[in-house]
């Protein structure tokens, strides 16, 4: 089994996480989000990141607005609520613990 394989669910979990992460740095259109993540470990699909927004808008932690387009029909710019930005501090001390368990393991 290659090393992609054994981190691919660690990958899975961790995507929510930078999907917060990127929305919290600007209002972003969904196109924009799969190209920040496409050249990184966390590449993802339509397929995968729509249904992952759709779950985060319907627990609270993300809204968006209907923005005109120069290039075709009107886009949706997602943002994070005041629970998003919650949830993504609370995440990021997560992290934090978790890279911090790992160092000191590895001592």
């Amino acid at each position: 089994m290659s090393v992609n394989e054994k981190f691919a669910p660690i990958r899975k979990g961790l995507l929510e996480f930078l999907i917060l992460k990127i929305i919290a740095a600007d209002k972003v259109y969904a196109a924009d989000m799969l190209k920040k993540l496409s050249a990184t470990e966390f590449a993802t699909q339509e397929g995968t990141l729509y249904p992952l927004l759709s779950r985060l808008r319907r627990e609270g932690l993300l809204k968006y607005e209907w923005q005109e387009s120069d290039a075709g029909p009107p886009r949706k710019y997602y943002e994070l609520t005041g629970r998003g930005q919650a949830e993504l501090e609370q995440l990021n001390d997560y992290w934090k613990d978790i890279n911090r368990t790992i160092q000191q393991l590895g001592k």
